[in-house]
């Protein structure tokens, strides 16, 4: 059998009643984060662009743009809600050997359910499912060393779950990740140097040609096979051989790995929430950044290969390099004591007093950290040292950041995170109805209530 037949098999064998009521409310938690992060970026740019380009494309399956009346084909409204969900980085987040966002796969489920007017209960099941296909992919095996995209794993998450809710039997389920995975595969330029509007649509332009392969197969397209394993296939060209155990995946035995994410109490790269969190605490015990010699900050491989490498990131000119960057993120939690929307806006990343000090700011490797990270379970510690001109010197750490299931976020306060980020779009009151109705979604019978009640005006 090949591992693409294996996870559609897999797929295919799921339902809602196998989900506990644990990996439920796990998936309304998602829901909640993921549906304020995407309201509250509508009007970013790369979002306004992307409505614009699609919301005009009609489609007997189609799905809203959320904020709007508009519909469109589902494999473009997934493309621009996807888009607003990702744009500030703020999103959850889960790292084995690769990384993930597995959020960015909740509004191309969404658009599939409405499209095929499916229920509550179908949404959260394919969003149980898609978190567990591209979590297992990350822990099976590493794309960015080998210099491709997290997003490529989506590939496989998208088009297996729509072709699941699409009613299609594993062959066919089969066919569209062969299809999907053979033909889009993703370059980790996206993530290098000086970052571009890119970063915030490159999971969802994945999501949109997935879905897209999913309608082909279900309409008797078949693709490349074995895609994996093939003479020129995934595991020659990509990553390399690996395990992929489907009898260990979630299902009415196993825990699905949904609730294992991590949700960002910064909207910042994940690498950068614990030197956030402990440059924060730094600054309490020094008298002002003027009586700072240096500042050292120690993170793991990844964090300093993605966040502290390039030279950009002590210059940045783009939102999307600043919050990747850790010189310029431990340099405004110094000063402002926090890290929220404005901190990455085009007037705060040209500070003159910010690039002052980030002038002062080294970033390292710690082993211990790597170490950590290696072990599994998104630990992305990081340290922050701070060099006094009287020659005294300051130490915090943080191992795991707020928001890790283990110093987790309360859904009081993914809700409070909710109302923030959207408060400039819609008032609190809609807001709070908007979270009200997520917590009760299995009991939704067509899902484009959702979203009808998320226009904004």
């Amino acid at each position: 059998m090949t591992i693409a037949r294996d996870l559609a098999r897999y797929v295919s064998s799921v339902s809602f009643s196998d989900l506990s009521r644990e990996t439920v409310h796990s998936a309304k938690r998602s829901l909640v984060d993921t549906f304020g992060c995407a309201i509250g970026a509508f009007n970013a740019e790369p979002a306004r662009i992307a409505r614009e380009t699609l919301k005009g494309v009609e489609s007997r399956h189609s799905a809203t743009i959320l904020g709007t009346h508009y519909k469109t084909d589902a494999s473009f409204a997934a493309f621009v809600n996807g888009t607003m969900a990702r744009y500030f980085d703020y999103n959850d987040t889960y790292d084995g050997k690769e990384f993930a966002h597995p959020s960015d796969n909740i509004f191309p489920i969404l658009a599939v359910v409405e499209a095929q007017k499916g229920t509550g209960k179908d949404a959260v099941l394919g969003i149980a499912l898609a978190y567990e296909l591209q979590c297992r992919l990350a822990d099976a095996a590493s794309l960015w060393k080998h210099g491709w995209d997290h997003v490529t794993y989506g590939l496989v998450s998208v088009s297996a779950v729509a072709a699941r809710l699409m009613g299609l039997g594993e062959e066919k389920i089969e066919q569209a990740i062969n299809i999907a995975l053979n033909s889009h595969i993703t370059m980790r330029q996206v993530r290098a140097g000086e970052l571009s509007m890119w970063k915030a649509p490159a999971f969802a332009n994945s999501a949109r040609n997935a879905i897209f392969a999913a309608e082909l197969a279900r309409n008797g397209m078949t693709g490349p096979s074995p895609v994996f394993e093939g003479e020129d296939g995934f595991w020659k060209l990509v990553t390399g051989k690996f395990d992929l155990d489907t009898r260990k995946f979630g299902n009415r035995r196993n825990k699905f790995k949904i609730g294992q994410n991590l949700f960002k109490y910064y909207p910042a790269e994940t690498r950068a929430q614990t030197a956030i969190s402990s440059a924060i605490e730094a600054e309490k015990s020094i008298r002002g950044v003027d009586a700072i010699k240096s500042v050292v900050v120690e993170t793991n491989e990844a964090g300093y290969k993605i966040l502290g490498k390039d030279p950009e990131k002590w210059h940045p000119a783009t939102k999307e390099t600043a919050d990747h960057s850790l010189p310029y993120l431990v340099a405004v939690a110094l000063l402002d004591k926090d890290i929220n929307l404005s901190s990455t806006s085009e007037r705060r990343i040209g500070d003159r007093k910010t690039l002052d000090l980030m002038k002062r700011i080294r970033v390292v490797e710690n082993r211990r950290y790597t170490a950590l990270f290696n072990k599994g379970g998104t630990v992305n510690a990081a340290g922050i040292r701070i060099i006094l001109k009287d020659g005294s010197s300051v130490h915090k750490e943080q191992i795991y950041s707020r928001g890790h299931p283990k110093n987790p976020m309360s859904d009081e306060e993914l809700a409070e995170k909710f109302i923030g980020l959207s408060s400039d779009v819609m008032s609190r009151s809609r807001a709070e109805y908007v979270i009200e109705t997520i917590w009760k979604i299995e009991k939704i019978d067509g899902i484009g209530r959702l979203f009808s009640i998320a226009v904004l005006s």
